[in-house]
């Protein structure tokens, strides 16, 4: 009872700290949200064309996304609180006082200043691992999600030349002896394979977990050591990612703006007043003759250029 309940103590002071560091890095996130607030770009879906939007709302969206992870993670250091102290070997109290639980109870809320509870039934509390898992859980959710914006961070950098090249990652080293001038997203690329072990520490948690027997679960030690190796891994990863990448983030606008206005994905625009079938031929014959969705709409009369300048323009196709 008294490793299992020291562990989850450590595990809820650990989270304190895995928190404030996504904290400072979600304020960056946000920092760049509003610094990119008038940039606009093209959004895309299954890497095509969409429809405008700001590189400021795709930090913004990344801000809330992490954001969700902080109350979540809570959520399941919560369950931590539930000990087993006086349980000894297997839940039922052999060779303990019968006070002893209470007074431990009371001794360890005024020790750690932490809502501490006896759990209803030692027996399960001692055997018991699912707030391990729940908790691992949501590290891994955390770590998926930062992937994910890595892997844009690293899509949105790419070029200079043949890429998206919307925005600039602070470069951190030279990318190729046989390549000069190349430099990579290293960063990013970092915080994936952070995200990776984590999610392999998971796996490794959910084995561990399933593969006890009986009255106690000897695979702990691995998932306790799965569990903190992944949190202290993201910690130094989102700082990382906060100083050495997103904080010096950079915008092409120029570039941004070029190819939203090169973009068919301008035609979605045209739906509401020229119908699908129209818009569609349009987008097609752009394509086909590498011209552009306005030039047409006005050579064939379809819409004045002040009805067109209002719809096809970028601004007015962002939302709030």
């Amino acid at each position: 009872d008294a490793y299992p309940t020291s562990i989850k103590i450590a595990l809820v002071n650990s989270n304190k700290k895995l928190t404030e560091v996504l904290k400072s890095l979600i304020e960056s996130f946000r920092q760049k949200g509003k610094e990119f607030s008038r940039v606009i770009k093209m959004g895309r879906t299954q890497l095509q064309d969409a429809v405008p939007m700001t590189l400021g709302q795709s930090f913004e969206a990344y801000a809330v996304t992490l954001d969700e992870e902080i109350q979540r993670l809570a959520q399941n250091a919560k369950l931590f609180l539930e000990v087993n102290m006086g349980a000894t070997a297997i839940g039922t109290g052999i060779n303990a006082d019968p006070g002893y639980s209470a007074k431990c109870i009371e001794h360890l809320k005024k020790v750690t200043g932490l809502d501490v509870v006896l759990a209803a039934n030692l027996v399960e509390a001692t055997q018991d691992t699912g707030a391990f898992v729940m908790y691992s859980s949501a590290v891994k959710r955390l770590a998926v999600k930062l992937s994910k914006i890595c892997n844009d961070l690293r899509l949105l950098s790419s070029g200079p030349r043949t890429g998206f090249n919307e925005i600039n990652l602070p470069p951190m080293q030279p990318g190729s002896s046989i390549m000069p001038g190349k430099v990579n997203p290293v960063i990013p690329e970092v915080v994936n394979q952070i995200a990776f072990k984590v999610i392999g520490n998971d796996l490794t948690v959910t084995l561990a977990a399933e593969a006890g027997q009986l009255e106690l679960n000897v695979m702990e030690p691995v998932i306790v050591q799965s569990i903190f190796e992944s949190i202290e891994m993201l910690k130094n990863g989102m700082n990382t990612l906060k100083y050495k990448c997103i904080d010096g983030i950079t915008a092409n606008e120029k570039r941004c703006r070029e190819l939203v206005e090169n973009s068919i994905g301008l035609v979605t625009a045209l739906n509401p007043v020229l119908g699908y079938e129209v818009s569609t031929q349009l987008a097609k014959e752009a394509l086909e003759t590498n011209r552009g969705v306005y030039e047409l709409v006005l050579e064939k009369n379809l819409l004045t250029r002040e009805k067109l300048d209002e719809l096809l323009s970028p601004e007015n196709m962002i939302g709030s």
